[in-house]
C-alpha cells in the first residue's frame, strides 16, 4: 500500500512593494490623463464631417481610463502580499536619462529626418533601454510600428506627419 503525498498548491511569488506602488501611481496618472483627454475632446466643436475632431481623442481617453483603472485594481490586489525589496533597479537613473535623451532627440530630429526614421530610432532606443534582446528584430519591430502609425495617421486619417527628405 502506498501513501500519497498531499498536493500542495503553488505559492504565488512575492511582489516588490515599490513596483506595486509605482504601478498604482502610474495608473492614477493614466486616469487623470483620461479625464483631461475626454474633457478636451468633448469641448471640440461639432462639424458636419463624417469623422469629427473628437473621433480619435475620445477612444484614446477611454482606453487610457480603462488601462489606468486596470493598473489600479491590479495594484490593489497585489499590495497585500507585496514585500519590501530592492528600491531601485541597477542603473535605473541612467535608463531614465537615456529615455529622456531619446525623446529630446526625437523632438529635435523630427522636422529634419521625418516621422518614420525618428520614431523608429525612438522605439529602438526605448526597447534597448528596457532590456529588449539586442538583435535585428528590435529594429524591424521599431520600423514596422513607426510605419504602421505613419500610414494610419498620415494616409487613413489625414493628419500630416513630417515626411523628411525621403518622403516618409
Amino acid at each position: 500500500m502506498t501513501v500519497q503525498e498531499p498536493v500542495q498548491e503553488p505559492v504565488p511569488p512575492a511582489v516588490d512593494r515599490h513596483t506595486v506602488l509605482a504601478t498604482a501611481a502610474f495608473g492614477a496618472l493614466l486616469l487623470l490623463a483620461a479625464v483631461l483627454v475626454i474633457v478636451d475632446a468633448a469641448r471640440l466643436p461639432e462639424t458636419s464631417a463624417v469623422v469629427g475632431p473628437a473621433a480619435v481623442p475620445l477612444p484614446v481617453g477611454v482606453a487610457l481610463g480603462v488601462v489606468g483603472a486596470g493598473l489600479l485594481v491590479d495594484s490593489r490586489r497585489k499590495l497585500g502580499r507585496a514585500e519590501a525589496g530592492q528600491a531601485w533597479q541597477p542603473r535605473a537613473a541612467l535608463r531614465v536619462l537615456g529615455l529622456v535623451a531619446a525623446l529630446v532627440a526625437f523632438a529635435l530630429l523630427l522636422p529634419v529626418l521625418g516621422y518614420v526614421v525618428t520614431a523608429t530610432a525612438l522605439f529602438v532606443a526605448a526597447a534597448l533601454l528596457l532590456d529588449a534582446p539586442r538583435d535585428w528584430r528590435v529594429l524591424a519591430w521599431g520600423w514596422a510600428l513607426a510605419a504602421v502609425v505613419f500610414l494610419v495617421f498620415d494616409r487613413l486619417i489625414g493628419l500630416t506627419l513630417p515626411t523628411g527628405p525621403w518622403g516618409f
